[in-house]
């Protein structure tokens, strides 16, 4: 074959290829209006999946929930790993591609809370329905919602719910399966219960770390002057503010918690804070934790506590180009459901993939309002489009919609 026919025939790859993906552009509305009748089964098995605690290091008792699902839906390999990931599979007309579908299993919340989902006609309230009971529901349903509009893909759909993934965890569960699995994944959509229009295509830098402070038990008060945990920690926070932060690239330190003291009239001996160091620069976040672990060395020696630095989690920034197509192509749907895309990077599951090279975008459901608070809710209406946003984009991919030329 020569040149002018090597042109030609990428040509024509090219004309088939943009009729494949405006064809499932034309189809969405179809989508919306069919998957009206399988939002109630979605939003029944949300609440059974929220209401098993899944706190991370313990979602067990939720992975044998959802590889039940699977094994009743008759999925290839349902099963449960020793990190207790569970997976299932959909195979394809010709099963040559693996494209992977994630959503992550462990919730913020612990055995103490109660997880009772209370349905109201416009919106179902519980803590984790959003993070990431509706995520996991959605992942449970997935050949049910695949089998009412008929769809078949020539790919395998490798179904995965994933361990380990929030706080301490570190994505732990997910890394095992891509550190474990015989095929290489050609594509992989991560499930969000919120928000709609979400679409997390790369990672920012972030080190998400601890700050323990503790005082001895034979603690000499009278020389070191000292009047409790708060007030050190409380400097803390304000050296860690001092900090200068470039604007560009992009850097910020979230204080998220601080824990101490037990009562009005006891002097707090421990004290406790989380943050997170974000930045578009790798570079930037490394020095930036080790700047912290100076303030808290510099604490210990000042005050005679023990002040330590524990890295929790680190994320490495990158991911793919806002040009890229599967990027492009779920903008596109979006746009053609009416909804505003939002683009934003994202410290969740997203960034292990793209530690191993696997084109991913992580992707909301519907909306919903208080995220990570026990009246955690989300709208019923808006299911139906992100269930037609997933279907939508999955035939995309699988039609090479999302390849790179």
């Amino acid at each position: 074959m020569n040149d002018n026919e090597q042109k030609l025939l990428f040509l024509i790859i090219l004309i088939n290829m943009k009729a494949h993906c405006d064809t499932v552009l034309e189809e969405l509305d179809d989508y919306v209006a069919q998957l009206e009748d399988i939002r109630e089964t979605v939003l029944s098995t949300m609440v059974m999946v929220n209401e098993i605690p899944a706190p991370t290091f313990k979602e067990r008792n939720r992975a044998n929930f959802l590889v039940d699902r699977f094994s009743e839906l008759e999925m290839l390999n349902a099963s449960v790993d020793e990190k207790d990931n569970v997976l299932g599979i959909i195979p394809g007309r010709q099963g040559d591609r693996d494209i992977l579908v994630a959503a992550h299993l462990d919730s913020l919340f612990d055995e103490t809370v109660d997880h009772t989902v209370t349905l109201e006609p416009e919106i179902a309230i519980g803590p984790g329905v959003s993070d990431n009971s509706l995520g996991v529901a959605v992942l449970g349903t997935l050949p049910l919602i695949m089998d009412r509009i008929g769809l078949e893909l020539d790919a395998n759909l490798v179904l995965l719910g994933t361990t380990r993934s929030l706080g301490s965890g570190d994505l732990e569960g997910l890394r095992f399966v891509l550190n474990n699995y015989k095929r290489p994944f050609v594509s992989a959509v991560c499930l969000e219960g919120v928000r709609i229009g979400r679409l997390s295509f790369s990672s920012i830098g972030m080190l998400r770390g601890e700050l323990s402070y503790r005082i001895p038990e034979q603690y000499d008060w009278t020389k070191f002057d000292s009047v409790g945990a708060i007030v050190d920690m409380n400097d803390m926070i304000n050296r860690i503010l001092e900090i200068p932060l470039p604007r560009k690239p992009k850097t910020t330190i979230v204080l998220g918690q601080m824990e101490a003291g037990t009562s009005y009239n006891t002097l707090p001996t421990k004290a406790r804070l989380r943050f997170e160091i974000r930045s578009e620069s790798d570079e930037i976040v490394s020095k930036l934790a080790t700047h912290i672990t100076y303030l808290a060395e510099e604490m210990t020696s000042k005050t005679g506590a023990l002040v330590r630095f524990k890295e929790i989690a680190r994320r490495k920034q990158g991911g793919t180009d806002f040009s890229h197509p599967l990027n492009t192509i779920g903008r596109e749907i979006l746009k053609k459901l009416g909804v505003t895309p939002r683009i934003t990077p994202s410290t969740s599951e997203v960034a292990a993939l793209i530690d191993k090279g696997i084109p991913a975008v992580t992707i909301g459901l519907t909306k919903g309002e208080n995220a990570g608070e026990l009246d955690e809710s989300v709208e019923i209406a808006p299911i139906s489009k992100g269930l037609a946003q997933l279907v939508a984009l999955l035939k995309a991919i699988d039609m090479g919609c999302s390849n790179e030329s």
